[in-house]
């Protein structure tokens, strides 16, 4: 039976990387040009010359200066044209005005990189954006990479390559740190000596005019000398690219970020540094959260959790074990502890009958676990030991205070030898307080990889921070619940786009509350009844039809804040209190504003408030990350009580229950005082729906439900609004959301010819994990072979954590099409994958595939397969490549059938497929 499946991208991107990084001229190059340099002390053109000729990096350096034959000694080239060989990397040095001229002879002599250090663009106002704009277009040209400008510069410790104006070159390690201030990069780096903090990378990133966040989160991603990622952000820049990176790389490395602008003054003077244009920072938290990425607050705690995520593993939960042997210290671990969110680990029958076996009759009997001042190194090992195996434990903190019966020394050491010889699932961090008496003792707990810090706060501190991150992470790989087929209110979505192309029309900017409400019935978010009534009559015909008591509510396309003239009756009883209200309020409004803004009243039910709780689910726009979806407490009292939660769309149910725990409301919802809980599963079925409406209709701009009642028995809009951007608003310019919807548009239909049967290729969904593991379970190993290269168990291929990453494709970087067949109308299934995987950096993608055993040989295969390279293709990919076995025949003659060219591997038993699809 022919196989037809190539390996995976993760494991031929080994022999892909046998081509080189679209950023490696930048990092690793070969030659080197610097344009600008000079002789003249003290400026920036011969400190970076002299930084390049003192930290060799294996390369050839060439001065360009056309009034110069030599730079310090080193021949001197009047243009990059002149220059005799092939240069990887510019360094452009030069005014600004210059610029757009040199990178144009740049691209000219074909060099793919450049740093542009210069200053004078887009920071100081629009004269400065038009050269970057003018630099851009060319750049994007030439297929250069661009760095800056407005920055310090690189530095690679590895390679050796120092192209920047800092004093020294950075100790080498193994963390990879970007910074948009290069003032903060030189600081940073004189701080790093003094606490022997080394780097892989060392970036000045400046104002993003090409290189972002994003390119550079992916090339460190794949640097096999970076374990952690660290970040000085002041502004965003391409929120989509940044948000795709870091839920992808952030997975396998630990992402830091300190993001200055928490404040409005703050925020203002960031955008006036980099010339960008700044967003909420609630917003910024929530896109954080979104992607995996710890955020901090201190310039000290970035390097403080690179260190311990590298050398301690996370903790599964929130709850710490503090073992001291003084009260004080502990007390102070503890308010640090709990006023981060964190908590005391309670200590278990079992654990508390171990620690009375081993212990002083004296000692605390509680967590913390004071072990007294005369506690020897077996005292406190003999405790951690115990602590270790307790369940109700996410993590340990060992105190030391150096008192006249302690010896810091060898307790450290006893503690570094039972660590290193157990192992632990668990976090261990010390605080070893004092001065010279402790520090032999910290050497020994850090060359055991256990991480110390001088004050036992600042060890609460950072364990926050680490279940934090693993909290982040563990979102990123929950299973939703399938709330909905995306296709399914696929009719109702057209619908709701002519509903408003009608008001877009009309050059309407607001909805009535009546159309509003008929925008949420079309994705399925149930809605009170509510009947429009254009005079008295009318409106008492239609309480009487709905049955007292009823609210009237103004009806109008001008007026959206009705309550603010009098737009809202309540608790109307009877005929007449109807017909007095809806006479009034026309009155009112005729007189603040026009009779043609009464268009009349809509009639609904009055509903008993106190049956449920009043919620606000809404949506807005950012300047960064467009579209964001608000939950919390609803109400008239919303922006008194402020108990929101924001996240950016799409949601599934999985995101929207995390959105929900973050607000004070969410613990009632579960139920108190009496009150059954609300459908909770319903709740984020329907969160997750009303995000689907904001990503599909972009011309929407704000939309409020408040309130949605909230109770056991049910959840109902009970009010809605709907502001609509200018209808003369380009489409093209409507602001999209920072992550990439489920893309509808790529699902489709095909009938297999060989056995009939009618199968669906649609994107992957994360709710698809279930179906995922059936299609491996049904795999033989011959199969698996074929797509691994190798055997994998069934347990590896399956693993939560797998298949979870495959799942989540974020459809900026990654397409994934599954065929699914349902035989029955009830059991669907995936018989087949195709992934099509963008190479950062560049237009070029790898792809690979993977056909149940039943279904190769019928077609599906090719099918597939020629979807998905539709899908590039419209996607911009370039060049396809896919690596499979040599042995694989059926892939081969699939590869040839769709117009690869065929070629050998890495490896002899390796065939690559290529093609062109420009």
């Amino acid at each position: 039976m022919p196989i037809l499946n190539p390996l995976i991208p993760e494991l031929t991107r080994d022999f892909l990387r046998y081509s080189r990084h679209a950023l490696d001229p930048i990092f690793s190059p070969r030659t080197v040009a610097l344009i600008g340099a000079t002789e003249r002390e003290g400026s920036v053109g011969r400190t970076i010359l002299w930084n390049l000729l003192s930290s060799p990096f294996g390369g050839t350096i060439f001065p360009v200066n056309p009034k110069r034959p030599n730079v310090l000694g080193i021949k001197a080239y009047p243009d990059i044209a002149s220059i005799p060989d092939p240069v990887d990397l510019a360094i452009i040095v030069t005014p600004a005005r210059t610029v757009p001229g040199i990178i144009s002879e740049c691209i000219a002599a074909g060099v793919p990189g450049a740093i542009i250090i210069s200053a004078g663009f887009k920071e100081i106002g629009p004269e400065g954006a038009a050269l970057e704009k003018e630099i851009l277009e060319k750049a994007q040209a030439g297929n250069m990479r661009i760095i800056g400008p407005n920055c310090l510069g690189v530095m690679s410790p590895v390679t050796g390559l120092n192209a920047t104006f800092a004093a020294s070159m950075a100790n080498q390690g193994n963390i990879g740190f970007i910074s948009q201030s290069g003032a903060l990069c030189t600081a940073v780096l004189d701080w790093s000596y003094s606490e022997n903090v080394g780097f892989s990378h060392f970036v000045s990133i400046g104002s993003m005019l090409d290189v972002n966040w994003g390119d550079l989160i992916y090339y460190l991603g794949e640097d096999e000398h970076t374990a952690a990622i660290v970040i000085y952000m002041e502004t965003v820049g391409d929120a989509q690219s940044f948000i795709a990176a870091a839920r992808e790389v952030a997975l396998t490395k630990p992402i830091i970020v300190i993001k200055a602008g928490r404040t409005a003054a703050a925020a203002k003077a960031a955008a006036s540094h980099t010339g960008s244009l700044a967003g909420s920072d609630d917003v910024l938290d929530a896109a954080f959260n979104r992607c995996g990425v710890l955020r901090v607050d201190r310039i000290s705690e970035m390097f403080d959790i690179a260190e311990v995520l590298a050398k301690q593993p996370r903790p599964r939960g929130k709850r710490l074990s503090i073992v001291t042997n003084a009260g004080g210290p502990g007390v102070l671990a503890t308010d640090a502890l709990v006023s981060g969110g964190g908590q005391l680990a309670p200590l278990g029958d079992e654990t508390m009958a171990r620690l009375n076996q081993i212990l002083p009759s004296a000692w605390s009997h509680n967590n913390p676990i004071d072990v007294l001042g005369d506690a020897d190194p077996a005292r406190y090992a003999d405790t951690l030991d115990i602590l270790a195996d307790d369940a109700n434990s996410d993590g340990l903190l060992v105190i030391l205070t150096p008192q006249a019966m302690t010896d810091p020394t060898e307790t450290a050491a006893e503690l570094a030898r039972r660590v290193q010889a157990r192992g632990s699932d668990k976090p261990v961090l010390a605080s070893w307080m004092g001065g010279d008496m402790i520090q032999a003792g910290e050497r020994l707990l850090n060359q055991a990889n256990i991480p110390t810090y001088a004050y036992p706060d600042t060890a609460s501190r950072v364990f926050n921070y680490m279940w934090r991150y693993s909290d982040n992470l563990r979102a990123l790989y929950e299973t939703p619940i399938l709330s909905t087929n995306p296709s399914k209110y696929e009719r109702y979505r057209f619908q709701a786009e002519s509903l408003l192309e009608e008001a877009r029309q009309a050059g309407r900017t607001i909805l009535t509350e009546y159309e509003s409400k008929q925008i949420l019935s079309y994705y399925g978010i149930p809605t009170v009844e509510t009947r429009i009534a254009t005079t008295p009559k009318e409106t008492v015909d239609a309480a009487e039809a709905i049955g007292y008591p009823v609210v009237l509510k103004l009806h109008s396309h001008t007026i959206t804040h009705k309550s603010d003239v009098g737009g809202v009756r309540l608790n109307l009883k009877d005929a007449v209190a109807v017909e007095f209200a809806f006479i009034e309020m026309q009155k009112r409004v005729s007189e603040k504003f026009s009779p043609a803004d009464f268009l009349g009243v809509t009639v609904q039910p009055m509903l008993d408030l106190d049956e449920g709780y009043e919620l606000i689910i809404g949506s807005s726009q950012d300047a960064q990350f467009g579209p964001v979806i608000l939950f919390g407490t609803g109400g008239i009292m919303v922006e008194v009580y402020k108990d929101s939660a924001l996240a950016l769309p799409p949601l599934n149910t999985t995101l929207a229950r995390r959105m929900m725990e973050r607000t004070k409301i969410y613990q009632a919802l579960k139920g108190v005082r009496g009150r059954d809980a609300v459908d909770l599963v319903e709740l984020e079925k329907l969160m997750a729906r009303f995000s689907q409406l904001v990503v599909e209709q972009p011309w929407i701009k704000e939309i409020d439900i408040n309130p949605l009642l909230a109770s056991a028995e049910r959840l109902i809009a009970l009010d809605a609004r709907v502001l609509l951007h200018d209808p003369d608003t380009d489409p093209a310019q409507l602001p999209r959301p920072a992550i990439r919807p489920y893309p509808v548009e790529y699902v489709s239909s095909w009938r297999n010819p060989v056995t009939g049967v009618d199968l669906v290729f649609r994107p992957i969904r994360p709710e698809d994990e279930p179906l995922m593991v059936e299609f491996h379970r049904s795999l033989s190993d011959e199969t698996v072979r074929m797509r691994y290269d190798q055997p994998m168990e069934l347990k590896m291929r399956v693993a939560h954590e797998r298949l979870a990453q495959v799942c989540f494709a974020d459809f900026h970087r990654q397409f994934v099409l599954v065929a699914e067949r349902d035989l029955d109308g009830q059991h669907p299934e995936i018989v087949a994958v195709a992934r099509l995987s963008k190479i950062p950096g560049t237009d070029d993608a790898t792809f690979g595939i993977l056909v149940r055993d039943e279904c190769q040989g019928t077609g599906l295969g090719t099918a597939l397969l020629t979807r998905l390279l539709e899908i590039g293709k419209k996607e911009g990919v370039g060049e396809v490549t896919a690596t499979f076995r040599s042995d694989n025949a059926a892939m081969e003659r699939i590869s040839r059938k769709l117009g690869f060219t065929v070629s050998e591997g890495a490896r002899p038993d390796l065939l690559v497929a290529t093609r062109s699809l420009a």
